[in-house]
Parts: structure tokens; sequence; C-alpha cells
């Protein structure tokens, strides 16, 4: 089914983009390609599991308290989609009692499949995946991401302004699924972004869990103080992660 909807949204595109709107601020856009591919989605899953709760990016849905659900986010990245840049992915998600147990990313640009399933391991176009074998931070890339809000998105830039001296360089390319299985195939040693909803990490962090990755996701409020803050998203190969972790959290990473 993802497939299916990673097929509508590149013919969609080709075809040229049409219903362009906003949501939370003028730069969060959505299109008529998002729709679609969830409402495609939301049938093919109807249609299989009939009653199972769907959570999706455009329709909404409630995480139920315990057993099965599905997790969708039809365009992750769907500013690179209006661009034409071509880092963007259709993510499809199974979840048992709110964690991940299956999981996979299609990029409609190049029909790359990255896919995982809770203790079976992580893979693309059937290949293992991997994370990187990096010790050392300051020979480390490292990926993020910057919220809507211009306000927070200033914050989130002085945090890794003061990072960038620790680090061999950053990356952000805007999709956050696949930034975290950038971090699985080792093109990345590691990814920290804050504010990102269920759909955008459902099946991603799943992949790079299955890669070896040390995985940290949002918390309920309260749970945890590890300098980070609630709700945000921290995956590193395990030689960095410890490291990381501190030096964030020193750069006021829980300040954003």
């Amino acid at each position: 089914m993802a497939g299916e909807a990673a097929a509508l949204v590149a013919e969609a595109r080709a075809a040229g983009l049409a219903d362009v709107s906003t949501k939370s601020t003028e730069t969060d856009v959505v299109t008529g390609s998002d729709r679609a591919a969830e409402r495609l989605i939301r049938e093919r899953l109807g249609e299989l599991w009939p009653g199972v709760p769907v959570i999706g990016e455009e329709e909404g849905g409630t995480a139920p308290a315990g057993g099965l659900s599905w997790v969708v986010d039809p365009i992750d990245g769907t500013v690179n989609y209006l661009y034409g840049y071509p880092w963007y992915g259709v993510s499809v998600a199974a979840q048992v009692d709110g964690v991940s147990v299956a999981g996979a990313i299609v990029e409609p640009a190049s029909e790359r499949v990255w896919e995982a399933s809770r203790g079976q391991g992580a893979w693309l176009a059937g290949q293992p995946l991997h994370v990187s074998d990096a010790t050392r931070l300051e020979l480390s890339l490292v990926a993020t991401g910057f919220a809507y809000s211009a306000q927070r998105r200033a914050k989130q830039a002085a945090v890794w302004g003061r990072m960038l001296p620790r680090v061999r360089d950053i990356r952000r390319a805007g999709a956050s699924s696949l930034d975290l299985c950038a971090v699985a195939a080792g093109w990345v040693d590691a990814y920290m972004e804050h504010g990102l909803h269920r759909w955008d990490w459902a099946a991603g962090a799943l992949v790079a869990e299955e890669a070896g990755a040390v995985v940290r996701l949002p918390a309920e409020a309260g749970e945890r103080d590890d300098g980070l803050g609630q709700d945000a998203v921290f995956v590193a190969t395990p030689g960095i992660a410890k490291e990381l972790l501190a030096a964030l959290a020193e750069s006021g990473a829980g300040e954003v």
C-alpha cells in the first residue's frame, strides 16, 4: 500500500502540483497529493484490517491505549516534494501498545524501500542495514531538522551553532523519516530533532533501532530529564550516543 501511495505521489508531481495550501504557518505546506495518498492508504488498511485505528498526518486520529494501530505519513518532506527536491517518503508503521513493530518508508523519487520489523532487522532494497562504527564525536556527521515556527527555529539554530565546533558537520535534509533511515544506513552518525509527531518517527525510528542505533523517542510529560526536553527524538550509533547526548544537553537542547 505504501508503494501504491508512492506511485500516486510521483504521478501527481510529474503532472504538476495543484491544491497547495498551508497549515500551522505559511511555511508548513500541504498538497492535494498528501491528502489523496493518505485516503488511499486508509482505504487499503480498512480493507485488510477493518476497525483497526489509523493515525495520520492529514486526517488525524488518536493512538489507542493498547492493541494494534497504524501510523501514516502520506508525504514526509512535503516542502521537498513541493520544490522537487528528491528527499521525501511515504511512511507506514504498525504499532502495538504504542510501540512500532513493523514499518516501511517508500521514496517516490527513487523507488527505494526502507523497511524493518521488530527483532528481524532493517533493510534497504533487500540489503541489511547497519549503523556506522563512529566513536569520535568530533569526527561524526550529525543530522537535524527545524520547526515551522520561526521562534522555535531560532532557538534550534542557536543550539546547533554551539554544536558545530564539536562535530564533523551537520546535515539538514528535511524529511525526518528518511533522516532516521540515513542513520540506519550509516550515511550520518546521528540525528536529533524536537517537535516531531508520531507519524514522523514511527517507521523510521524502528528502521534505525533494528540497524543497531540507540533510539530515544518523545516521552510523556515528566518521564525523563536527560537534558533534551520531552519532545526530542534522538538516534545515534552506539559509539557516540552518550557523548553526543551530553553535548546537546550542554548546548541548551532542553530549552528549545
